[in-house]
């Protein structure tokens, strides 16, 4: 047999890509799972965005290969999206890329930036993505810690008392995935500070602004951000779009333009019909956010519901698309917790280790589950 990479011997295969075989096959067995793990929506993008997918298809030219920079009018509407919503200018030619899901951006960014060797600070808890791709490039993932106790935000001054030379990136997540919380515009200037005095790119990942959330906020609104900082958003979540695979990365030319160098040398551009659908979705109105949020307002109530039939403890202010739910003490670990869950009461939820070691004594419930399911859910309690 063929000996595989070196780099595949520090990473693991994906949680979800494990354990969603495991329950695949219980539901296979015929057991009543409701999943309540997975942050995958399972509502319809707007009649908008079906109807200009549909209609772009029979266009011109649809089925060929397109930019790598994708369609001029795409960067256009992500540029009025991030004006509007935001209050963020970018030039649509040179700062703005979009990407086939800000997954792969991630890989990009890590690609285009990071030398075997380099260091980079990771979320803990945060998305396992981030550690798992700078371990694949070959760079060194420093852990710095996120509690309840710090609003999940990091120490910055514990962090300057360490050695940072060789730091040369940094993974932020605000609103952050899995705790839901906010970061406010100083917090952004405070991290925007530390990243300009250390010589670090930073990178914020975006995706949960407009789910339950007030007053979406981006780190490139702060002044100078562009200098040292990247902003990568999707589609997936606000607009229902996941599997269509849309995202977008926003930072300086220079910033954006090493991104283009790795990110065309691996595809050939974003299906025509798709970045039609996209500017479709950015061009919703208001009505749009206000009734995802009715859906999602809805069913995080009944989560809390089902938390405190487990004795769990949440933070009732959070935003985005899950429920970041302590365990009450004396219970098992999370793992062992959600394994009990599972084969008793055939209910699937997130344990909090697999963000990281912070992780422990919480477990995530996603808000992809239709209101019947969650109060079925509650029933079996």
């Amino acid at each position: 047999m063929m000996r595989t990479a070196d780099r595949l011997h520090s990473i693991e295969e994906y949680y979800f890509s494990k354990k969603l075989r495991e329950v695949r096959a219980l539901m296979a067995e015929g057991r009543p799972i409701i999943n309540m793990g997975i942050g995958s929506p399972d509502l319809s993008p707007s009649e908008a965005v079906n109807s200009a997918l549909q209609a772009a298809v029979t266009d011109s030219g649809a089925h060929q290969y397109q930019s790598y920079q994708g369609l001029p009018e795409l960067r256009e509407a992500i540029a009025d999206f991030y004006k509007v919503r935001f209050g963020v200018s970018a030039d649509p030619q040179s700062e703005i890329l979009p990407l086939m899901g800000s997954k792969e951006g991630i890989m990009h960014i890590s690609m285009a930036f990071l030398n075997a060797g380099d260091e980079v600070l990771i979320p803990n808890p945060g998305y396992p993505t981030y550690s798992s791709v700078t371990k694949l490039v070959g760079a060194v993932p420093r852990f710095y810690r996120l509690d309840a106790s710090l609003e999940w935000f990091p120490d910055l001054e514990e962090l300057e008392r360490q050695d940072l030379t060789k730091v040369k990136l940094m993974w932020v997540s605000y609103p952050h995935m899995p705790s839901g919380a906010s970061a406010d515009m100083k917090k952004f200037e405070l991290l925007v500070a530390f990243a300009k005095r250390n010589d670090i790119l930073l990178v914020n990942d975006n995706p949960y602004s407009f789910v339950l959330n007030d007053a979406p906020l981006s780190i490139l609104s702060v002044k100078g951000a562009m200098e040292v900082a990247l902003e990568l958003n999707s589609l997936s979540k606000t607009f229902n779009m996941a599997g269509w695979r849309v995202g977008m990365v926003l930072g300086s030319a220079q910033h954006i333009e090493a991104i283009l160098k790795v990110k065309s040398n691996m595809d050939s551009g974003m299906f025509y019909a798709i970045q039609k659908g996209a500017i479709a979705a950015m061009n919703c109105g208001q009505e749009w956010y206000d009734s995802l949020n009715k859906v999602y307002g809805a069913r995080r109530d009944l989560i809390f519901q089902l938390a405190d039939q487990l004795n769990c403890t949440y933070d009732r202010n959070s935003v985005g698309l899950f429920v970041w739910a302590r365990l009450p003490k004396g219970s098992p670990s999370s793992e062992k917790f959600i394994d009990q869950i599972l084969y008793e009461k055939n209910i699937f939820i997130t344990p909090g280790t697999i963000f990281g070691s912070n992780g422990e004594g919480y477990v995530r419930f996603s808000l992809c589950v239709q209101e019947e399911k969650i109060q079925e859910a509650i029933s079996r309690f």
